[in-house]
């Protein structure tokens, strides 16, 4: 019954499409009052937001570990797909032992960028409007980190490049990469390839971090303990 009022109240609040944010927060406020719901759509978006900043940092900050990349199997970055020719050929002519060391140098510089993550994708979840906080509360499991992907992958992907191409030359990836291709060319009859490893590891990078995001949000939604404060505690137990 606590389901069906909610969801009614939040279905007669949205269903004027004309109204402003304020007007939409009388028409929330007056139909919850007397219904016993302990929260208002302003504390639905706040909490909403922290609870993106919950999953942020614990996200990021599992990425950003030794081994947060590489020894995750979920997020770890194997070798570009579109030239995996290259390392099964390296790997026939006794190569090996150079492809694992561009692959967990590629991995490090990964965990090195994921560092700076978090300011990115904080400054995304400013931006989340009232309505966006109750699609996303009453939406999907990934429902939040779906909305970051849609609303910020082209800005994170625009500030993160520079950072991830830092830190796979930090990491010397982009050394290793560069003579391993080298190699690969020189081998009689084989297709050259040059493939642009700072775009891959990019993508690659910021992929692994949504799926960690998308772990802390799942805890969140379905797992009480993880909802560390009581905002949260308050605003997600609205979908139990």
């Amino acid at each position: 019954m606590k389901k069906l009022i909610y969801t009614s109240a939040l279905a007669v609040a949205l269903g004027a499409s004309a109204c402003t944010v304020t007007d939409l927060q009388r028409t929330m406020d007056g139909v919850l009052a007397g219904t016993g719901v302990p929260v208002t759509q302003t504390e639905v978006a706040a909490g909403l937001k922290q609870a993106l900043e919950v999953g942020i940092s614990n996200g990021a900050g599992k990425a950003s570990q030794t081994d947060g990349f590489y020894g995750n199997s979920l997020i770890r970055i194997p070798f570009p797909e579109d030239v995996r020719r290259v390392e099964n050929t390296l790997r026939q002519v006794g190569l090996g032992g150079q492809v694992d060391k561009f692959i967990l140098t590629l991995n490090r510089g990964a965990e090195d960028a994921a560092k700076s993550a978090v300011p990115i994708f904080v400054s995304a979840i400013k931006q989340m409007t009232i309505q966006d906080a109750w699609a996303i509360l009453k939406g999907e499991k990934d429902a939040a980190t779906n909305y970051l992907k849609r609303t910020t992958s082209q800005q994170l992907y625009d500030a993160f490049n520079p950072i991830m191409v830092k830190s796979l030359e930090k990491t010397n990836a982009t050394k290793y990469y560069a003579d391993l291709v080298t190699q690969y060319n020189k081998i009689p009859l084989v297709q050259k390839v040059n493939p642009d490893l700072d775009d891959y590891a990019t993508q690659k990078a910021i992929d692994g971090l949504f799926t960690l995001v998308a772990e802390e949000e799942l805890k969140i939604r379905e797992n009480p303990v993880a909802r560390t404060t009581e905002l949260l505690r308050r605003v997600f137990s609205q979908q139990d």
